[in-house]
């Protein structure tokens, strides 16, 4: 059994000054859609100074994502909704997130290829995300508020290298991360894929 990821156990100790509060797992499960949102639209005007802000903003979005859910355990508030919806606004993130950067880069460097590479990026988030449902519904994650896991590797899963995406945007290279993440996403993809397929044949 894998340990709990460092950003998930500095989640748990930040979101314990809310448990007596009115704030509930949901109220910040929107909160990242909009960051998430936002930052899609900050990435799509093409403009260095609002690439620098949308980066920032979208890690911001990915580190509070795990606010929810650690909520939601200590409040013994999860609900069926709040994990479907939470899944939903993870997948619409990476969405945002790819589509954004491919429109910008349409209107810059890239051109054509920007939006291509935008819109796998967007397909595979997508796909990842009903896929990746489907599995926890086999393996009846849903029922224990668990979701599907990622590569794990001294405490770090292979999402957290999305947090990447702010010191190198600000040092100048989107370019080339976000053609790795492109690939990466879709690679990615068929990996979910695979792993469906796996579990409808036992």
């Amino acid at each position: 059994m894998k340990k709990t990821p460092w950003d998930q156990v500095i989640a748990r100790f930040l979101v314990r000054p809310l448990v007596n509060t009115g704030v509930r797992p949901n109220h910040i499960t929107a909160v990242t859609l909009i960051m998430a949102l936002s930052a899609g639209i900050l990435f799509a005007l093409n403009d260095l100074a609002l690439n620098h802000w949308a980066a920032g903003i979208f890690v911001a979005s990915r580190f509070l994502d795990h606010f929810d859910g650690e909520l939601a355990r200590l409040q013994g508030s999860e609900t069926k909704f709040g994990y479907y919806f939470d899944y939903f606004v993870g997948g619409v993130g990476y969405a945002a997130l790819f589509s954004g950067i491919g429109i910008g880069y349409w209107r810059g460097d890239l051109g054509a290829w920007g939006l291509i590479l935008g819109f796998f990026g967007t397909f595979a988030a997508l796909i990842s995300l009903f896929t990746n449902l489907q599995i926890d519904k086999k393996m009846d994650n849903y029922v224990s508020g668990s979701a599907v896991g990622y590569p794990y590797f001294l405490g770090f899963e292979l999402e957290d290298g999305i947090y990447l995406l702010a010191p190198i945007t600000w040092l100048g290279y989107l370019t080339p991360f976000f053609i790795a993440a492109c690939i990466g996403a879709s690679i990615y993809c068929f990996w979910t894929i695979f792993s469906l397929i796996r579990i409808h044949g036992k």
